[in-house]
């Protein structure tokens, strides 16, 4: 399988900072050591242009981004300081999911070892995601006529609340977001299909849930391409998920959902979206899970 990824993925952030920046070189680091994944599958992504960008994002908010004029307030709600670093580094992983669109629908799978950036709403960045590089990519390849029809199929442990708003408007994005229903974000937007959680639910309540939606969800949205957020922090454990999946609970998580796109026909886009283990390592391995799978399901 095709992956996307580059050593700019990787930006230094202060000391104790919770989110766990190393996840990204160590998820490939795992899969090339297991051999999920080979050097000559790796493509460096190029930074989502500004043009690209504007199809979803306000010009106010992009020239912030841009300057570093961020207020305090709007640094505080994105999570993250503002270095020109983490400007480049947010642009590459917006490009690496459009170029991993862009493979998916030649192969039918690919991934990029970032992405699922689902809290970036149009005019400011939340919860440590500057720009939302589902929704950019959606529209790029709608512009360009590769797809008519895009369903986003978001399995992190938070609402996909900046995805759903910054698809709301066009009928031919369905937006599926299964997470905890009173966690972050604590007011919600509305997604095509919202499925709540309580806190605590283990693998066998969570499966049953995801079993009775996601065949719907599949039928509804007729979907061309396919946008898989396998986030990894509703895993027993996790800082922020509040959820008691076990490894097992989301393996069987994962093949669910690429049996069920498989079957469709559909071009599937592995993102990584959340993931807060007790270390960035840790968290890398519970997102190699969706490779894992991959393999043994589309044998690439």
């Amino acid at each position: 399988m095709r992956v996307c990824y580059c050593d700019g993925y990787f930006v230094p952030l202060p000391d104790k900072h919770p989110f766990p920046m190393g996840k990204f070189p160590a998820l490939q680091q795992i899969l090339l050591r297991e051999g999920l994944l080979k050097s000559v599958d790796i493509y460096e992504p190029s930074e989502a242009s500004w043009h690209d960008l504007r199809l979803v994002h306000s010009e106010d908010y992009l020239q912030k981004l841009a300057g570093g004029s961020l207020d305090r307030r709007e640094e505080r709600r994105l999570g993250l300081p503002w270095s020109a670093a983490l400007v480049t580094r947010s642009r590459l992983a917006v490009g690496g999911t459009l170029l991993a669109a862009r493979m998916a629908l030649t192969d039918g799978i690919a991934a990029n070892l970032a992405g699922g950036t689902h809290h970036a709403f149009p005019d400011y960045g939340e919860g440590f995601c500057v720009l939302n590089d589902i929704a950019v990519s959606i529209a790029v390849l709608k512009s360009e006529g590769m797809v008519e029809r895009a369903l986003v199929v978001d399995l992190d442990v938070h609402q996909g609340n900046g995805t759903a708003a910054c698809c709301a408007a066009d009928e031919s994005v369905y937006t599926f977001s299964m997470h905890g229903e009173k966690n972050f974000p604590f007011v919600k937007e509305r997604s095509s299909c919202d499925v709540g959680l309580a806190d605590g639910l283990h693998d066998a309540e969570y499966l049953q849930v995801l079993s009775k939606n996601l065949p719907e969800v599949l039928d509804e949205a007729r979907a061309d391409i396919v946008f898989y957020l396998a986030g990894v922090d509703l895993v027993c454990g996790d800082r922020y998920g509040r959820l008691n999946l076990s490894r097992a609970g989301l393996r069987a998580r994962d093949s669910m959902v690429l049996k069920q796109v498989e079957a469709t026909g559909a071009a599937l886009v592995l993102l990584l979206a959340g993931g807060y283990a007790p270390t960035p390592e840790k968290t890398a391995d519970l997102h190699a899970e969706v490779h894992r799978a991959a393999r043994e399901i589309y044998g690439k």
